[in-house]
């Protein structure tokens, strides 16, 4: 541990990306409250897709590309290839999030490739320097694969969302310029990536995209992370490398086939989907095999509220096998259920283990960055002192609260009740921001006490 944390980042560049997710999830939530027939009602327009967006690539990305940052360094037991470019992907972040949403929000997809591409440009750098820094320490084993993979398909999804966007695109412009022109290269090029989307299904490429962003990238990433967060945490390891393997392998391997069933509308889409479910099976077993063998007995709010998080994958494996059924026909009742599927996969899964686990990983990197340097010269508060462990209670029961209520406004078409489950989720983000904000207040304000000095010692000399 003290080798990893001796390799790892400055402590701006992670907190840099998690500020910016915790400024974007109140948007979402608020936009939620705004529009709640982005979820009690079936339907794609650009106020869905912009609300999209700012939940995955604001909230989500920034919080998880932050993480990465540090604990890549310390799976890998060596420093970063490149702090410089990671902050470069910091600023094209922090730049194209806010420009892609205002985009969608008002249906500029020209402007959306460009920001787009701007976002595609952080995420190539960050894998760049992830598999630099993976080059250089030749330590290959479950996590550093599951995050590169998890990577790839990131930059996948990112890809694809840029063509989605070039196809809905018209290019009558290049009539009017020459052969020779760069622009006119460029158009060219955009225009025959158009012509490739138009032979899919609409609907199904929108689906293919966003199954390779939430699945591929997040939700892989919080399994990958889930086998070195925990094991760190509770004092305890991976119990079995082997099974670790056959998780992200065939979380890969099934996402692979999905991407391509789902984009050709093929019935094999269901059997890739119980390819997904055997490896999240088997992500619980060594999860619950890793929990019996840790030394650290009590489990605190922070890793309750992170492995409810990863609970929720039951009912995603379930829905998910419902709506890849062959030739399942799209009603009003299958489109909530995919609304409900889409949400839990955000909302449920991922966003409870973030804003879970965030307790941890804010508090040790602001302890770290304010309080390691004066050990042993002054009084420092323990981890757990940093936050409210009530607050956090409280914000994790009005969150549960508000995920069923949104749940049950989903199904039941309703968008009164989705509009107060979205009230108390913002009450729930309130308290849980509020703690945050305690543990941030360390950063700024440390809070530390002379240690008292041995008898015939002068304080402060060691």
């Amino acid at each position: 541990m003290e080798a990893g944390i001796a390799t790892a980042p400055s402590i701006r560049l992670p907190l840099g990306f998690i500020l910016c997710g915790l400024v974007c999830l109140p948007g979402v939530i608020a936009l939620l409250i705004a529009r709640p027939t982005i979820l009690s009602t079936y339907h794609y327009n650009q106020h869905v897709i912009a609300a999209t967006h700012l939940a995955l690539l604001g909230w989500i990305g920034s919080v998880v590309f932050g993480v990465l940052y540090q604990l890549v360094p310390v799976a890998l037991e060596t420093r970063l290839a490149s702090q410089r470019l990671a902050f470069v992907h910091l600023l094209c972040h922090a730049v194209a999030v806010p420009g892609m949403v205002w985009s969608f929000w008002h249906w500029n997809l020209k402007q959306v490739g460009h920001w787009g591409s701007i976002f595609a440009l952080g995420v190539t750098l960050l894998l760049l320097n992830v598999g630099w820094t993976a080059i250089r320490s030749r330590r290959w084993n479950p996590v550093s694969a599951g995050m590169g993979s998890a990577l790839g398909w990131l930059l996948a999804a990112a890809m694809a969302g840029l063509a989605l966007a070039a196809s809905k695109c018209s290019y009558e412009s290049l009539e009017r310029l020459s052969a020779g022109n760069p622009l006119a290269m460029t158009l060219r090029g955009l225009e025959a990536v158009s012509t490739f989307v138009a032979r899919f299904d609409q609907m199904s490429a929108m689906h293919t995209h966003a199954h390779l962003g939430v699945l591929g990238g997040f939700v892989l990433l919080t399994v990958t992370l889930s086998l070195k967060l925990l094991p760190m945490f509770l004092l305890s390891e991976v119990q079995s490398p082997r099974r670790a393997w056959w998780v992200i392998g065939l979380l890969n391997a099934g996402l692979l086939g999905l991407a391509v069933t789902m984009a050709t509308r093929s019935p094999w889409k269901l059997v890739f989907a119980g390819l997904l479910t055997t490896a999240l099976l088997l992500h619980a077993l060594e999860l619950r095999a890793l929990l019996r063998a840790r030394k650290r007995r009590l489990l605190d709010g922070p890793l309750r509220m992170f492995l409810s998080g990863l609970t929720v994958t039951v009912p995603l494996a379930g829905l998910a096998g419902v709506l890849s059924w062959p030739g399942l026909p799209l009603t009003v009742v299958t489109g909530q259920l995919e609304n409900l599927y889409g949400f839990l996969a955000v909302f449920g899964l991922i966003s409870t283990a973030i804003l879970g686990m965030l307790f941890k990983i804010l508090s040790f990197l602001v302890w770290y960055g304010t309080y390691s340097p004066h050990l042993g010269r002054t009084r420092v508060p323990n981890l757990a002192d940093m936050y409210s462990e009530h607050r956090l209670r409280a914000g994790a029961m009005v969150y549960a609260l508000a995920l069923t209520l949104v749940c049950a406004g989903i199904l039941l078409s309703s968008t009164g009740t989705v509009r107060w489950g979205g009230i108390a989720m913002a009450a729930a983000v309130a308290l849980h921001l509020s703690n945050y904000g305690l543990i941030l207040g360390h950063r700024l304000r440390p809070r530390w006490q002379p240690v008292a000095a041995r008898p015939g010692q002068s304080a402060g000399i060691p």
